[in-house]
Formats: structure tokens, C-alpha cells, sequence
């Protein structure tokens, strides 16, 4: 009992030690979310399209384009807990005005592409389901990426926990579904082979590529590093390093297990098959349904619908994070849905062909990829800008590598494209 006039105890302050377990809790997660840009409609798309036309040829595409999107979301991350800010706000602070617009202005136009993926996948998943039409099914999916933002208002982990669970939605059903297909493990061995058979399989590696590298997820994947984890110490935040390191490896891993898998059940199922128009989204899903059963067909939809949903959400935060960051503005979150839904929907309203589309919105990320890469290099290399987490030499050196890479293929396929 308490005595009159006795003293409350002074609430237990938290200590150094608990303030380093919350932000080490905080950093797992956040990697899920940016993964979700690596299993979007987009990649659907472009995967079951390169296993339909191509069997496993392309599988090399897809495991070489994992290794470099962990390697750069780990890059994002390190960026946003060494400085305890984001890509685009960095680029502003850092850079001159006009290279900072033009940073902006292609990033608008990757958000844009970005979205056209989101819509018209959840769209096609809403058709398969349903048989709603595809303007109503976009319009349904731009409607519930407000619903997944709506959750952060309660705080980032009830909507980092909503990304994680679509995200095993999406994974489940294709482990399922990859276990029931008569795949051959000697022709996928041979897919990791790195070569190409004509332009037409250069186009979807480039496609695979943007769909798996994404520019909007490596702006976003800094501003998902919580800001209080700057005021830690340099020996904590390289503590903290490792425990990032754990999530993008876990998240990642599991994405390109997810694109792996998409690749190699279309290749089982459809290469060489006869079925006519597989390499569209809505043939794959009739395809699963006549090679293995309904059940297979409507897991198929429903991991379309989870992915078309989540990146919807994860989309419309990252078009937020670009604005803000670049220009220091903020326009409402209905006004920013709208200005890239409707890119989307004007397309699916005039019937243009949806999983072209889709292919085609993956071509155009491939191309943004460098405007985001090369600013990511160049600070995460700069000590007054990273302190202790400023890269290394060799760290370096193999971003570079990455970025060379995905340039040289885009300047490959632009040539090829003005070449006819």
C-alpha cells in the first residue's frame, strides 16, 4: 500500500540497449515491402511470357536479376540508416536544381509505367475472378491501394504487416503450384546458361529485368528505414547494417524463388504445348486450368489479385516519397492516385491488348533503372554523406558493375529496336 504523501516512482526510462532492440525489430519488414515491387503483375507478365515463348532459356535472366536487385535494395536501405533520409531527398540536397527536376520528371514517368503494371494486373485478376469488366477492375484496384495506405495512419507496421501477408499469398500459391507441374530439372539446369535466341527473347530479358530491378522500389526502400535510427550511434547503426542485411537476403531470396517459379511452371506447362495465347496472362490462367485443374487456375488468379493489390498500395507510397523528395511537396493522396490512374485506365478502356501492356510498362522501368542506380552509387560512395557506412571500394566497384550492366543491355535493345 502506499502511504499518503509517499512518492510515485519515476517511470523506468528505456535504456540504449532497448532503443537499439526497437530499431533492429523496426528493420525487419520493411524489405517485404520493396520486394513486392519484384512480384508485381509486371512480372507475371514478363515471366510467364519468357517461359511460354522460350521454355527455361530465360531462367539465367531471372537469377541474375535477383542478385543484383539484393544487392541494390541493400544499397537503398544502408543509404536511408546512414543518413536517416531518402534517395530523392538526398538527390535534392545534393545535386543542382535543374538535374534534380529532370530526376523528377523520369521518375514521375516510372511511377506512371509503375502504376500501369499495378492496375492492369489487379484488373485481369478482378476479370479472371469475377468477370469484371477491366475499367471497373482498375478502378477497384486503384480504390484499394487507399485502403492499404489508409493502415499507416495507425502507424507503418500494420501496413507493413498487410504488404507481408499479401506477399504469402502470392508465394504459397506458386510453391503449390510449382510442385504440381511435371518440370524438368536438366532443361532448367541448361536455363541458367546465360544466352539469348533473337531479339525477341533480348526484348523480354530487358523486360524481366525492369520488372525485377525497380526504380520505385529503390527510392522507396530508403524512406522505409526509420528516421530515429540517425541518432544512434556509428557502432549501433553497423550493428543495425547486419540486421537490415537479414531482411533484404530473407525478402529478396523468397522474390526470386517466387520469379523463378513463375518462369518454370510456364515453361513446363506451356512451351512447346499448342496452346494458343499463353503468353498473355489471361491464356496462362485458361492454360493452368486445361493442363492441370480449376483449383490451379483460380490460385493463379488469386496470387495475380494479391500482387496487382499490394503493389498498388506500395506504388501509390513511393509516387508520395518521389514528390515529396525531389520538390519538398506534398499533393493529396487522391489527387496523386489520379494523376497516374488514369494513364492506366485510358488504356485498358480502349482495348489495348493488357499483358502487351504490361510487358511494354516493364521496358520502359528497365530504362529508368540507371536514373536511379548511378545517384545511389555516387552517395552511398561519399563519406560526408555516409559516415562510417560509406561503402567500400569493392562495394563500389560491383555497383558499378551492376549499373553497367543493366545500361549496356538498354543501349542494346534501344539500337535493336531503332534498327528494326
Amino acid at each position: 500500500m502506499f502511504r499518503a504523501g509517499a512518492r510515485t516512482p519515476a517511470p523506468l526510462q528505456p535504456t540504449e540497449g532497448d532503443r537499439t532492440r526497437r530499431a533492429r525489430l523496426a528493420l525487419f519488414g520493411p524489405a517485404f515491402v520493396a520486394a513486392i515491387a519484384y512480384v508485381d503483375p509486371g512480372n507475371f507478365a514478363t515471366n510467364f511470357a519468357g517461359g511460354a515463348g522460350y521454355g527455361y532459356l530465360l531462367l539465367w535472366v531471372i537469377v541474375a536479376a535477383n542478385v543484383m536487385a539484393m544487392f541494390v535494395q541493400s544499397l537503398s536501405a544502408k543509404l536511408g540508416l546512414a543518413t536517416g533520409a531518402n534517395l530523392p531527398e538526398l538527390c535534392r540536397e545534393h545535386y543542382r536544381r535543374p538535374v534534380v527536376l529532370g530526376l523528377w520528371v523520369q521518375a514521375e514517368a516510372v511511377a506512371i509505367a509503375t502504376d500501369l503494371a499495378e492496375v492492369v494486373g489487379g484488373a485481369i485478376a478482378l476479370n479472371l475472378l469475377f468477370g469484371l469488366d477491366l475499367v471497373t477492375g482498375g478502378l477497384i484496384t486503384g480504390a484499394v491501394a487507399f485502403g492499404l495506405l489508409a493502415l499507416q495512419s495507425r502507424g507503418d507496421r500494420r501496413f507493413v504487416n498487410a504488404i507481408i501477408g499479401l506477399f504469402a499469398v502470392i508465394l504459397i500459391g506458386f510453391l503449390v503450384m510449382l510442385l504440381r507441374v511435371p518440370a524438368e530439372p536438366a532443361a532448367a539446369a541448361a536455363g541458367l546458361v546465360p544466352r539469348f535466341e533473337g531479339a525477341g527473347s533480348v526484348l523480354l530479358a530487358t523486360g524481366i529485368l525492369g520488372a525485377t530491378v525497380m526504380p520505385h522500389a529503390i527510392y522507396l526502400h530508403s524512406a522505409l528505414v526509420p528516421r530515429r535510427v540517425a541518432t544512434l550511434s556509428a557502432g549501433q547503426r553497423r550493428g543495425l547494417l547486419r540486421t537490415q542485411r537479414i531482411d533484404v537476403l530473407t525478402a529478396m531470396s523468397l522474390a526470386g524463388l517466387v520469379n523463378a517459379a513463375m518462369l518454370v511452371v510456364a515453361a513446363a506447362l506451356f512451351s512447346g504445348s499448342g496452346l494458343a495465347g499463353t503468353h498473355t496472362l489471361e491464356g496462362a490462367h485458361a492454360g493452368i486450368g486445361l493442363r492441370l485443374d480449376e483449383s490451379a487456375a483460380l490460385m493463379f488468379a488469386l496470387a495475380l489479385l494479391a500482387s496487382g493489390f499490394a503493389s498498388a498500395g506500395v506504388g501509390t507510397y513511393a509516387g508520395q516519397v518521389i514528390m515529396q523528395g525531389f520538390l519538398r511537396r506534398r499533393i493529396p493522396l487522391l489527387l496523386r492516385r489520379a494523376l497516374t490512374l488514369c494513364p492506366a485506365i485510358a488504356i485498358l478502356a480502349l482495348g489495348v491488348d493488357p499483358t502487351m501492356a504490361l510487358v511494354s510498362s516493364q521496358v520502359v522501368l528497365s530504362f529508368g533503372i540507371p536514373f536511379a542506380l548511378v545517384p545511389l552509387l555516387l552517395l552511398t560512395r561519399r563519406r560526408d554523406v555516409m559516415g562510417e557506412l560509406v561503402n567500400r571500394r569493392r562495394t563500389t566497384a560491383a555497383a558499378a558493375t551492376v549499373a553497367s550492366v543493366i545500361i549496356g543491355l538498354n543501349a542494346y535493345l534501344l539500337v535493336d529496336l531503332v534498327a528494326g
